[in-house]
């Protein structure tokens, strides 16, 4: 049985369910907008535990695959649901670094992205160039940064989300700012975005064609995005490949550029890819391949970190 956890209003997660439907294949939906609605009882090992979801029971046992999003459950005003929701989210997500199935992805995989530094050092070594950076605090070292590579852009360092932005003077009256929060500078590459979405040992790619710094936030800058699906050459098709594996992620969203003359550089591997967006607009069929890789209709790649 695979079983999906996530919000039922979250594309990735939706999308996923309905290859899974679309296949004829046998699997359960654990929805956080629902938790207060599960029951789970855990026996005397953490791995022997049953739920009961409207009624059926299910043993964690015959689970053979998950793919889970954990998101932020939607705000419930009942302080006991709330706390019951929580804790059972805290077991669960635990349960996904332990559990013998196959798991997309085990949350402590996910952490390489929790500090971008760190990951683009992982990134490095395996092959892929990756930008200048500098992560700073003082306003000084930034300018001169910015004086060696003439165009920098600027990101958080942590995982949490945020939209690129390029570094300009209009920047500089408020650079004082960084004082309270390092920030993650990097030098500007030019070239092509090339978004990589790796599942096991297949790769799918999407060409973006915009003039926006961040083009997944073209439209709040006026701009375009125009995406298309692109023919990956082999010998990097399979450095994303492997760069997934070693960071032991079955699904990664891998963001390369490149360059004018050719090379390849890599800037984030994404754990927890938002991958509906690059399907929708390319027809690329990652969510089959995603089920199909659950469903074990795709070799298992070997993954650690």
């Amino acid at each position: 049985m695979i079983l999906f956890f996530g919000r039922t209003d979250d594309p990735p997660l939706t999308r996923a369910i309905s290859a899974a439907r679309d296949a004829g294949l046998r699997h359960l939906v654990i929805d956080q907008a629902h938790i207060a609605r599960y029951d789970l009882v855990v026996g005397t090992d953490a791995l022997d535990a049953r739920l009961t979801v409207e009624g059926m029971r299910v043993p964690l046992g015959d689970v053979s695959a998950v793919y889970a999003r954990p998101l932020e459950p939607p705000a419930d005003g009942d302080p006991a649901a709330r706390a019951r929701a929580a804790a059972f989210q805290e077991w669960f997500v635990g349960w996904l670094d332990t559990a013998p199935a196959v798991v997309v992805s085990r949350p402590r995989a996910m952490e390489s992205n929790s500090s971008k530094p760190y990951q683009a050092q992982l990134i490095g070594r395996s092959g892929f160039a990756v930008p200048e950076t500098l992560v700073s605090d003082d306003p000084d070292e930034i300018l001169a940064f910015r004086a060696g590579h003439g165009r920098i852009v600027y990101k958080s360092v942590s995982g949490i989300r945020s939209i690129v932005r390029e570094f300009t003077d209009a920047d500089e009256s408020r650079l004082a700012l960084v004082r309270g929060l390092p920030t993650q500078f990097q030098a500007y590459v030019p070239g092509q975005d090339v978004r990589v979405h790796v599942v096991g040992e297949d790769t799918y790619a999407a060409a973006v064609d915009s003039d926006a710094i961040d083009y997944r936030y073209a439209d709040q800058d006026g701009r375009s995005a125009r995406l298309a699906p692109y023919d990956l050459p082999p010998d990097t098709a399979r450095r994303c490949v492997d760069l997934a594996a070693s960071l032991g992620l079955p699904l990664a969203g891998i963001d390369l550029r490149r360059t004018p003359d050719g090379a390849w550089v890599c800037f984030e591997v994404n754990p927890m890819p938002a991958y509906s967006y690059y399907e929708a607009h390319t027809g690329l069929p990652i969510s089959s391949a995603l089920v199909a890789y659950l469903d074990g209709r795709q070799a298992a790649v070997p993954v650690g970190v």
